[in-house]
């Protein structure tokens, strides 16, 4: 998985049906515009609807359910056959019936896939009306923001409302045409050239979704490699252990995946006009540059220098060397706290290129999205504790404490490149110092504790009220546990 990029949350919380999705807001940057919801009486009206819908009151919002979902499909559909501004109403409008269905849907058990294809809808049109958008404009960014991460957000904090079994593990969206070489995939058509966002099951893989003065919901970006004549389909990646490698695609899926989405360069734009194989001709330059020499981890994050890659950068730079450039706009990590611990894991550029915003790169389009229901309740477990713990670290938490480990790590260190000698991995990654390698010891020991803490007094919390806890219980949850 690509480094921890680790980032404070001031815990503007979003309170959707009756949870809460935290989405933010970080300190600015110089050129970025700290975003807030600011929404916090809505959220709450939202949440006592919820509530008053879930207590018995379902019966006669059921029969408008379906009315609900036809208006804000009609709007959809006026919002598609024009160009809109990035500030145009239109998307406000769309933000309520968003927001408005979510209690619905979520107490009353009722049009839960009518809910997915909305919000699977609502991305592809923002989406194509994006391209014809200024995306280093904050305006841009902020809408595509609130949509496409919020509809998610919610979306999948339904999902963690409602029985199990009633959640379809696959969310498919745009056909993009594409002439490379391709094979089918967990019900997909994968094309060479495609590329695998994720978000995985560790630690930190919290941190690294989070890590963004916009924070997100992927901590990996892998390149899909189809070999034309046997389509054979491989994934070219970069992992902290062993640099960048080549896998079959079995075991990339195999690998404990919470969601995985799939971007594809859309056929429409001109470069792609003139030559279709580009995204083809950029996968054999990363599988080639994978298989013809050994490429070490990136640490320092430096999107710029090719000679190290994490795991952006593999798309990225292969893309590069054909003429096309990924992501509309740079990520940024801001705050004084989250930035003082990215030094300690030897983090040095904190403008890069972070998996969750290359969503929002106006030239690829989402093919497909596949989600693991039931593990997609860890990922707010383990977003609660890491929200947690970036509250702490902005004033002040250190984790570059138990120094008499230094030593451990320092002889561990030397037994690894050892082994990096003949070519194996180490306890400690190659190209991480054994201070860094502590760094990350004590911030993973720090999240177990915390998590399984979290996890006693979120399953009393259920057993008390009969459903999931909503995000803000678990981060007030996870903040008892921490002063304890």
């Amino acid at each position: 998985m690509c480094l921890p990029s680790l980032r404070f949350i001031k815990c503007c919380q979003f309170t959707l049906v009756v949870f809460v999705v935290s989405l933010g807001s970080g300190l600015a940057h110089a050129r970025e515009l700290s975003f807030v919801w600011s929404q916090d009486a809505y959220w709450s009206e939202l949440e006592t609807r919820y509530g008053e819908l879930r207590a018995g009151g379902c019966q006669d919002t059921k029969l408008n359910l379906a009315a609900h979902l036809h208006e804000a499909d009609a709007l959809l559909q006026r919002i598609a056959h024009v160009q809109l501004a990035p500030d145009a109403s239109e998307f406000a409008d769309l933000e309520h019936w968003l927001f408005e269905l979510g209690p619905i849907v979520g107490a009353c058990k009722e049009g839960l896939l009518e809910y997915i294809r909305l919000v699977t809808d609502i991305r592809s049109v923002v989406k194509q009306q994006s391209e014809h958008w200024d995306m280093t404009t904050d305006t841009a960014r902020i809408t595509l923001y609130r949509l496409l991460y919020g509809g998610r957000a919610a979306l999948e904090e339904i999902m963690a409302q409602v029985p199990a079994g009633t959640v379809p593990a696959l969310t498919m969206e745009t056909n993009e045409p594409s002439t490379t070489p391709s094979i089918e995939i967990k019900g997909v058509r994968v094309h060479s050239g495609d590329i695998l966002v994720s978000r995985g099951g560790a630690a930190t893989s919290a941190l690294i979704a989070r890590g963004n003065d916009y924070p997100g919901n992927f901590s990996h970006i892998a390149f899909v490699y189809v070999e034309p004549t046997t389509h054979k389909a491989l994934v070219v990646e970069s992992h902290i252990e062993v640099g960048v490698v080549v896998s079959e695609v079995e075991d990339y899926f195999a690998d404990k995946k919470l969601r995985v989405m799939l971007l594809r360069l859309r056929a429409d734009l001109p470069f792609m006009q003139r030559d279709p194989m580009l995204p083809h001709k950029a996968a054999l330059l990363a599988y080639k540059g994978a298989t013809e020499a050994h490429i070490p981890y990136d640490f320092a994050m430096d999107y710029k220098d090719h000679s190290r890659l994490f795991c952006s950068e593999v798309a990225s730079a292969a893309y590069e060397q054909v003429g096309i450039h990924l992501w509309a706009r740079m990520s940024h990590m801001s705050s004084p706290g989250l930035q003082r611990w990215l030094k300690g894991f030897g983090v040095r550029y904190f403008e890069t290129q972070e998996p969750s915003d290359l969503e929002y790169d106006p030239q690829l389009r989402v093919v497909a999205e596949w989600r693991d229901p039931e593990t997609l309740r860890q990922d707010r477990m383990d977003n609660a504790v890491t929200d947690v713990m970036l509250e702490g670290a902005e004033t002040g938490d250190d984790l570059s404490s138990r120094g008499y480990l230094l030593p451990v790590a320092e002889l561990a260190k030397g037994y690894s490149r050892l082994l990096n000698t003949f070519g194996k991995p180490g306890p400690i990654p190659e190209g991480m110092p054994s201070s860094a390698a502590l760094y990350s010891y004590n911030y993973d020991s720090m999240h177990k504790m915390l998590k399984g803490k979290l996890i006693i007094k979120a399953g009393r919390f259920r057993k008390e009220h009969g459903y999931e806890p909503p995000y803000w219980t678990l981060v007030r949850l996870a903040r008892e546990v921490k002063k304890r």
